[in-house]
C-alpha cells in the first residue's frame, strides 16, 4: 500500500468531484475455477484498489458524501480459513492503513444505503457484483449499463488517468520487469520448442520478481492473430515469434510490451524489410506525441508510415491520405496504436472506452480505426502504450480481395504472395510529461541489431 494520506486525499478529491449522495464501490470476490475452494488468482477491483489499497476479497465500501462518512464492509477470515491460510490481518487493521475508521460486516451493507439519496455506482463487470447490486438497489443486471452513475465514472476517470509521482515509480518498476521477460524470451527461443515452453520461461521471470503477469501471455508463431493465446505449436527455423507480455507488481501496476523475434539467429531479408517498416511507424508515432494534442495524431502518423513503407515494397499504391481516409491501410494494421495503462493493463476499460479514451466523444465505426482505444488530447500524467504493427491475415486478405475492395490502393497479387508471412509488433510504454513523452522503464531491445545480438 501507499501511505495512508494518499488514499485519504484520493477519496477527498472524489467526494468533491461527485458532489452529493452516496458512492458505492464493490471490491472483487474470489472466483472459483471448478469448485468453491479451487479459485483463480485473486485480483482486487482496480478502482477499489485505487481508493482503498486493500487486496482482500469480498469487500464493499460506502462513501456518504453528505455526511462525510466512509465505511468498509466485509467479513474477517475465520479460524477455519486461518488453518489453511495462516495468520491474517483483520479488515479493521487494513482499513486503518488507508484512513478508514469504520468497518462493518458484509451483511450490514444494505442498511447503510439511504434509498432516499442518490447512490452512485460504476458499470460493473463481475456478475456476482451485479447480483449484489440487484439485491441492494433492485437494479437488474441487464440494466446496469443504463443505470450507472456517469458523474462517478467521469470523476474516477479524471483522477485515475493522471498518474502521480508514486504511481509512476511503480510503473517504471513494472515495465523494468516486463523488459526482463522479453529479453528472456529473445535469449531462450530455439527451433523444436513449443510455444508453451517459451510462455513458461516468460512467466517464470514475472513470478520470480514477486508479482505475476498483467494479462495472459501471447507467445506465438501466428502473430497475425492479434490476441493469440494458443501455445500448442512447435517452433521452427524461419518462423517469426511474437511475444506480448507484461508484469503486474505487488501494488497491481502493470507493464505491457510486445516484441517480434526471429526463431533463426537472423531475420530473413523479407522479415527484415517488414520489421524495419514497423520500427519506422513506431518512431513516427512517438515523434507525433505532443502535450495537449490528440493521441489520434500518433495513430495516424503510424498508419502513414506503414502505408508508405509498404508502398516502397510494392504492396500498396496511390494517395496515402486517400487510402487512410477510406481505411485501406487497415488490411495491414487493423487495430490501434495504443491504449492507456496503469492499475489495469488497459486502464479503466471497465468504465467505458468512450470516457477513458475519447472524453465522451463518439468513436469511429470504420474497420481498424474503431479499434483505437485512445484518441483524446494527452495530458501530463497520462500513461499509454505505443504498439503499431504489420499483419498479413489470410482470412482478411481473402475477404477483401474477393470483394474487390481497395484495388486503387492495394496490389493484391503482391499481398497474396505474403499471405503466410505472419505479423510483427513492437510495443513500449510511455508517460506524458510537461516536457513531452518519456519512456517508462529501461529500453527494450527492438532494433534489428539489438534483437539479433540476443539470438546468438
Amino acid at each position: 500500500m501507499f501511505q495512508k494520506d494518499t488514499y485519504v486525499e484520493r477519496r477527498k478529491i472524489l467526494k468533491n468531484k461527485v458532489g452529493a449522495g452516496i458512492i458505492l464501490l464493490f471490491g472483487n470476490d474470489e472466483s472459483p475455477m471448478n469448485y468453491t475452494d479451487n479459485t483463480y488468482h485473486f485480483r482486487q477491483d482496480s478502482t477499489f484498489m485505487y481508493y482503498f489499497g486493500i487486496n482482500h476479497p469480498g469487500l464493499a465500501a460506502v462513501i456518504d458524501i453528505d455526511n462525510n462518512k466512509e465505511i468498509i464492509f466485509g467479513d474477517d477470515y475465520t479460524i477455519d480459513d486461518i488453518v489453511w491460510m495462516g495468520p491474517q490481518a483483520s479488515i479493521a487493521d487494513k482499513a486503518a492503513l488507508c484512513g478508514v475508521k469504520k468497518v462493518m460486516p458484509a451483511k450490514a451493507l444494505g442498511s447503510a444505503l439511504d434509498k432516499h439519496k442518490k447512490v452512485h455506482f460504476l458499470p460493473l463487470y463481475r456478475p456476482e457484483n451485479k447480483i449484489k447490486l440487484f439485491e441492494l438497489l433492485n437494479v437488474r443486471p441487464a440494466a446496469v449499463l443504463s443505470s450507472y452513475s456517469l458523474d462517478l465514472v467521469q470523476a474516477v476517470v479524471s483522477q485515475r488517468e493522471i498518474k502521480s509521482y508514486e504511481e509512476i515509480e511503480q510503473l517504471h518498476q513494472a515495465v523494468n520487469v516486463s523488459v526482463d521477460m522479453h529479453v528472456a524470451a529473445m535469449k531462450y527461443i530455439r527451433p523444436g520448442m513449443t510455444e508453451a515452453e517459451v510462455a513458461a520461461e516468460i512467466h517464470k521471470v514475472a513470478l520470480a520478481a514477486g508479482g505475476n503477469i498483467s494479462f495472459p501471455i501471447i507467445a506465438t508463431i501466428n502473430g497475425q492473430t492479434l490476441h493469440n493465446h494458443y501455445h500448442g505449436n512447435t517452433i521452427k527455423d524461419g518462423d517469426l515469434f511474437l511475444v506480448d507480455a507484461g508484469y503486474e507488481n505487488q501494488m497491481c501496476y502493470a507493464g505491457d510490451l510486445s516484441s517480434t523475434i526471429p526463431v533463426s539467429k537472423k531475420f530473413s531479408p523479407e522479415q527484415k524489410e517488414i520489421y524495419q517498416i514497423t520500427l519506422s511507424a513506431h518512431q513516427a508515432a512517438i515523434d507525433a506525441l505532443e502535450l495537449g494534442q490528440p493521441f489520434k495524431n500518433a495513430h495516424m502518423a503510424a498508419c502513414t508510415a506503414i502505408f508508405d513503407g509498404l508502398k516502397a515494397m510494392g504492396f500498396t499504391k496511390g494517395s496515402t491520405s486517400d487510402a487512410l481516409e477510406t481505411g485501406a491501410h487497415a488490411l495491414f494494421f487493423p487495430c490501434g496504436t495504443g491504449h492507456m495503462m496503469g492499475l489495469d493493463v488497459h486502464d479503466m476499460e471497465d468504465l467505458g472506452e468512450v470516457w477513458v479514451g475519447y472524453n465522451g466523444q463518439p468513436k469511429s465505426t470504420q474497420f481498424g480505426l474503431k479499434s483505437l482505444r485512445l484518441a483524446k488530447p494527452l495530458c501530463a500524467g497520462h500513461v499509454f502504450t505505443i504498439e503499431p504493427g504489420i499483419y498479413f491475415i489470410p482470412e482478411l486478405i481473402d475477404l477483401w480481395m474477393g470483394q474487390g475492395k481497395f484495388r486503387e490502393f492495394i496490389n493484391w497479387d503482391k499481398v497474396n504472395s505474403y499471405r503466410n508471412f505472419g505479423g510483427i509488433r513492437n510495443e513500449e510504454d510511455f508517460v506524458m510529461t510537461d516536457k513531452g513523452a518519456c519512456l517508462l522503464g529501461k529500453p527494450k531491445p527492438k532494433s534489428i541489431d539489438e534483437v539479433e545480438a540476443l539470438r546468438g
